[in-house]
Order: C-alpha cells, then structure tokens, then sequence
C-alpha cells in the first residue's frame, strides 16, 4: 500500500532545492556565455560553435551519465553534477583562452545530462505514484524558476564586478544546490519496493542492453513522441527572438516579449501535474502540445509586438501546462531496476529530438523562409500530440507500469 503520510511539502527541500539552484545558477551564466567568447575574440560562427557545445555535451553525456547512478547512486550523482558544473563555470570564466572556454562549456552540458537524470531518477523512486505527475511538474517548474531568476541576480553582480560577476553568481549557486543536495537521503530501492508491495528477491542486475531490449516498445512508441515533443519545445526558445528580429523590434522589446512568455509558461506547472495526477497523462500532454502548436503556427502571422507577445503567451501557455511531462511519462514506464539505464535512453532520444528540431529549423529557414520553419516546428508540436495521444496509457494502466 502507498503510504499515507506521504507529503510532497515533506520533501520539498531536498527534492527541489538542489534543482531550483542548479537553474539559478545556470540561468546566471548562459546569457554571457557568448558575450564572453565575443570579448575573448572569438568571430560569431565560432561563438555559435562554443555555445552549442553546451548541448552536444549533454547529448554524448545521457548514457554515461545512467551509468555513473547506477553506481554511485542518485545523491551523490546530483552532487557530482553540481560540482563538475561549477568547475565548468569557473573555466569558462577565468581561463582566458578559446580552447578551455570550450572545454569548459562541453561541460556544463556533461553536468546538466548527469544532474538532470540523477535527480529524475531519485524523485522517480521515492515518490508514489498517486503524487508523481505533480512532483515532476514541481521538479521541472523549480528548475524553470531557478532559470528565470538566475539572469536578474547576475545582471546586479556584472554591474559591479564585470562580466566575471555572472560567473561568481553561477559558482555560488551551484556549490549551494550540492550542499543541499548532499544533504538528501540516501535512496534503497528495497525499502522502497516494499512500502509500495513489490518485496521480492534481488533481480539480476541489468545492463544498458537489457534495458533497450526489454523497454523496446516503449522507446519505439513513446519514445519517439518524446522526440517530437523535445523538437518542438526547443525550438521555440530560438523562434522568438528570430522573428522579432524579423520585424525589426528593438532588443529591449524582444526582451520583454520572451521574458513574459516566461513568466506565463512558469505559473502553471503545479495545477499541471495536479491535472495529470487526477484525471490522466492526456488531459495534459496533448491540451499542452495542441495549444504550443497553434501559437507556433500564429507566430509567422503576427505583424507588430503586440500580435507577437500574443503568440508568445500562447506558446508560454501551452509550454507552462506541459511541464514535467516528458519526465513524468518516463518515469511511469521506468523499471525499477535499471531506471537509471532507462532515463539514460528517454534523455538521449529527447537531446536527439532538440539537435534534429534546431536543424529542421535552420534547413527549412534556409531553403524557403523562416515563416516556413516556424510552421513545420508548428506541426512537428500536432504530431507530437498525436503520437502521445494514441500511445498514452490510461490512468489505470499508467498505475500498474508505474509500480512494476
């Protein structure tokens, strides 16, 4: 039986704590990652190349980072992640020369794949199902406030200090999101299984084959819409400031554009997983990829700021509604042995999504117009939406995967 005296407030701070830091701290330094490569004399193309390296890192980094858990355990893997990031910062910030920034932003996006699946996978394991789909909305939203405050504090220390400032900011917060995080509860997964009823002999450790294999379907159906999803979010991020520039808008205008589509996009995450915990995984996922659809397809239509923060909101709506999803679908379909192999796989076909949803943008801009990109990344977000649609199991059978 689950137990009753379980309460998300209970585990508030060390559940959520390490993550809202984590953003803050990147949410610090991501902005004055390129201006920094610009003032170390690195040309645009080559900035371009630095900063995704940010994203190529935690692509390559998903399956090593399962298997770092798998061995050492969830605590210590966040902490690892937190500390391996603050090393990063510091030499993107204070190394002086092109070839340790990109050492240094390669990993940043090592640590983001090792501290976003150790802490998925904690959470996974030591919440109950009935409450799931609200603790990863609140995972996922506490790292989206972390990212939203994070470029407000750093703006007060560059005043002071310099560009530097940024870093010392990210530095502190991600020295704090290890320090609470060490502080975590070590996880047994027996005592765990035996409060939710599954008490039983030790399986045979699995391995990353044995995982794909027996999770096969699940990758194949989910899995891709999983792709699709992350195609499409990430994206959108890009899209907005790339018509804004489209319609000569001034930066401070683009600025607060995107900067009140976050605001929407971070108030919804808990009635979100509330949704999905009471009525079902559908009532959320497709609504969510449904709305960010169509105000992706609006964004080519808009003419002036006013039209485009109208579309933005929509996306931010749509966006808002939907955090934790790709996190709580992956954990109701996670074994309990081998959850860290499994999130290492969900991570990566959702990197490969981001990387393909950039690069579909960029042919499509390319070869037509860059309306034309925006309105496949339109679609991309329906087809998402169907595929969820179709493959999402119903409640009951979310309940019965969840604890297997």
């Amino acid at each position: 039986m689950i137990p009753v005296a379980f309460s998300l407030r209970r585990i508030a701070l060390p559940a959520f704590g390490p993550s809202l830091l984590f953003g803050l701290g990147e949410g610090a330094i991501l902005p004055v990652i390129p201006l920094t490569a610009l003032a170390m004399g690195a040309s645009v193309p080559v900035t371009a190349l630095l900063v995704s390296l940010i994203g190529i890192g935690s692509l390559v980094s998903n399956i090593p980072a399962s298997l770092i858990t798998m061995h050492r355990g969830e605590r210590w893997t966040i902490v690892a992640g937190a500390i391996w990031c603050a090393v990063a910062i510091a030499l993107c910030g204070w190394s002086g020369h092109l070839g340790m920034f990109a050492v240094g932003s390669f990993m940043v996006g090592m640590s983001q794949a090792v501290f976003t699946l150790a802490r998925q996978s904690y959470l996974a394991a030591v919440v109950p199902v009935e409450f799931r789909a609200r603790a990863m909305s609140t995972l996922g939203g506490s790292m989206r406030i972390g990212m939203f405050i994070g470029p407000f504090v750093a703006a007060a220390a560059i005043h002071r200090y310099g560009l530097v400032g940024a870093y010392g900011v990210g530095i502190a917060a991600l020295l704090a999101s290890g320090t609470v995080a060490a502080r975590m509860p070590d996880l047994v997964v027996d005592a765990v299984d035996a409060d939710r009823g599954l008490a039983s002999p030790k399986p045979t450790p699995p391995t990353m084959l044995s995982t794909l294999r027996d999770n096969r379907h699940v990758f194949i159906t989910l899995g891709i819409g999983i792709l699709l999803v992350s195609a499409s979010r990430t994206t959108r991020q890009t899209i907005i400031p790339l018509w804004a520039d489209h319609l000569a808008l001034a930066p401070s205008v683009t600025s607060l554009i995107y900067g009140l589509a976050g605001g929407v996009d971070m108030l919804l995450f808990y009635p979100a997983g509330k949704v999905m915990d009471k009525l079902g995984r559908r009532w959320v996922v497709v609504p969510s990829l449904v709305i960010m659809g169509a105000g992706l397809l609006a964004v080519p239509l808009t003419r002036d700021a006013a039209t485009l923060l109208v579309a933005a909101m929509v996306i931010g709506i749509g966006n808002g509604i939907g955090s934790g999803m790709m996190m709580t679908l992956g954990a109701d379909h996670s074994p309990s042995t081998g959850r860290a192999h499994f999130f290492g796989v969900w991570r990566l076909m959702a990197d490969i999504g981001a990387s393909c949803g950039l690069a579909l943008l960029s042919l499509m801009a390319a070869t037509f117009t860059l309306g034309a990109g925006i309105a496949v990344t339109g679609l991309v977000s329906f087809l998402a939406a169907g595929q969820l649609a179709y493959w999402i199991p119903r409640v009951k059978s979310q309940a019965r995967d969840a604890t297997r």
